[in-house]
């Protein structure tokens, strides 16, 4: 996993409440086990008319939000089932933030493991942030926890452990892997 301290990016806004997960990846798409190739699903009932064609009305699908990495929405974010596969199919379409109202815990937890930042905003620094996002890219500085745009700044916090494994690049593996020295130790000593 890649560290993340600053991002500069544009934004796209979905301003809905309670996206659950079956929208973000529906689950006719969870067959494989690879963490690539489900950014062309991500919001695909949304994304697609009925004979895949892209559907025009879709926030995502307009010309003006090609290359988008920061996705500002509404509360519940990432609701419904507990699937690994929507912060992949999100980091795998180009997003590097979510900013939300509030967040599912497992989702949370899960953008967390893939690189991917969650940021609480209420919905006034939302509203504010997407208006201001149409003509300028944002700054997401995970160190001093702020969202910068011009000259105007969004604090945000984060749980610290949280922080620092995205700011270090680390999952849950590589946490382990630090430790490695021990644990072949101890494998040692059992045999």
């Amino acid at each position: 996993m890649q560290p993340f301290v600053i991002h500069k990016g544009r934004a796209a806004t979905i301003m809905l409440n309670n996206i659950d997960t079956d929208i973000i990846i529906p689950k006719q798409y969870l067959k494989r086990i690879e963490r690539t190739g489900f950014g062309e699903f991500l919001f695909d009932e949304w994304r697609y008319n009925d004979d895949r064609t892209l559907n025009p009305n879709f926030e995502l699908n307009k010309q003006s939000n090609n290359d988008v990495s920061i996705l500002i929405t509404g509360e519940n974010f990432g609701c419904g089932s507990s699937r690994e596969h929507a912060p992949w199919a999100l980091t795998d379409y180009g997003f590097k933030v979510i900013i939300a109202g509030s967040f599912a815990d497992i989702f949370y937890n899960n953008a967390f493991k893939n690189g991917l930042l969650p940021i609480r905003l209420d919905k006034k620094s939302r509203d504010e942030l997407s208006l201001l996002s149409k003509n300028a890219e944002l700054t997401v500085d995970l160190e001093n926890e702020k969202v910068i745009v011009g000259s105007q700044e969004f604090s945000f916090s984060v749980e610290k452990p949280l922080k620092n494994k995205l700011l270090l690049g680390l999952d849950d593996i590589s946490l382990t892997l630090k430790h490695e020295d021990k644990i072949l130790a101890y494998e040692a000593a059992a045999k």
